[in-house]
């Protein structure tokens, strides 16, 4: 488990950088600060379904967590979202550290 962790992490750390670079890219050639949203590569990627989250959202959760929460993540850009992301999931899947200093007499 701890390996799926780990690669899931190092994915999306990788990802997260590649979004930074082609958004920096962008801002270069725009001579304008521009990112990314995850709105924006949610719509890229599930197209149609990207109307769906709202719904489900208010529906299965609750409907006071969409405005506030879910929105902000949307409008969030996609390179902090999978940095954390990837940080958030190697912090988990690390090794545990080992136990120093314990007494076994009494």
């Amino acid at each position: 488990m701890r390996f799926l962790l780990r690669l899931i992490g190092y994915l999306s750390v990788a990802a997260g950088f590649v979004a930074l670079v082609i958004d920096g890219a962008r801002s270069i050639a725009n001579a304008g600060l521009r990112f990314t949203s995850l709105g924006e590569v949610l719509i890229a990627v599930i197209q149609e379904r990207y109307q769906l989250i709202q719904p489900a959202v208010e529906r299965n959760i609750h409907p006071l967590l969409w405005d506030p929460v879910v929105v902000t993540v949307l409008h969030a850009p996609v390179a902090a979202v999978a940095l954390l992301l990837g940080f958030a999931l190697l912090w988990l899947g690390r090794r545990p550290q080992e136990v120093i200093g314990i007494v076994t007499r009494r």
